[in-house]
Parts: structure tokens; sequence; C-alpha cells
């Protein structure tokens, strides 16, 4: 296996991803990296966020504009995430027959997916049981 070669702006990024406890946004991401590049711009975080998306280390949820940390093992499927609507926590699942299904569904009418995101919100468990 390869080490993975980050420069200094995208282990900065991966960090602060890591350590979240909800998904960050590209500002949020750019905050982080201010601690020790002042002048950082927002492209240098978008950048960052890209390479890491593209080396499958991070997530963006499309459905609220944010990044997460990738934190699941899915190498031949693309995750589902599990977002909590009230306390924004992401639960990352890998489910190869979930999303094999999704893309057989949408190869019965012809249309050749090449890339899904799945995402579903709700209420997570913890809530659940705090609302109780």
């Amino acid at each position: 296996m390869t080490e993975l070669r980050l420069n200094d702006t995208q282990r900065t990024a991966l960090d602060a991803l890591i350590a979240a406890t909800r998904p960050l946004s590209a500002y949020d991401v750019l905050d982080a990296l201010r601690a020790t590049r002042p002048t950082a711009a927002p492209p240098t975080a978008y950048r960052a966020l890209e390479r890491l998306i593209g080396l499958g280390l991070a997530h963006r949820l499309e459905s609220i504009n944010a990044y997460v940390a990738c934190c699941a093992e899915h190498t031949d499927a693309s995750p589902l995430f599990a977002i909590c609507d009230d306390c924004g926590l992401v639960d990352e699942v890998s489910d190869h027959d979930a999303v094999a299904s999704l893309s057989a569904s949408a190869g019965r009418s012809g249309f050749a997916p090449k890339k899904s995101v799945v995402e579903l919100h709700g209420v997570c468990a913890g809530c659940q049981r705090g609302a109780a």
C-alpha cells in the first residue's frame, strides 16, 4: 500500500474534518486553515477538499453542501449517508447491495449511472431517545 502524500493544507483540512462533531462547510475548513495560514482564501479550502475527496478521504454531502471525513470502507460502491436533522450527526454506511439495486433500477429504464449520492435525512437514535 502506498502512503498518501498530503501537503500541509490538505492535512489541516483533513484533521479539521476528522475532529469535527458535525459536517463542515468549506468556510469552516477555511477557518481551520487560517489558524496556520491567515491569508488563506476560499479557493485554497475548496482545492484541499477536492483533493481529499479524490483520494477517498472525504465526502461532500450534496443536500447540505458540507463535508465529512470518510469513515467507512467502500472500495466498490458509493456510501450511503444517514443525516440527523436534529443534531447533525452523519452516519456513513457502505451497502453495496443498496447501491447496486438503485443502479439496476435506473439501468432498466436505459439510464447509465456514473455516480450516486444517497443521503437520508431523519432523526438519529440518540435524538429519538432524547425526545421520548
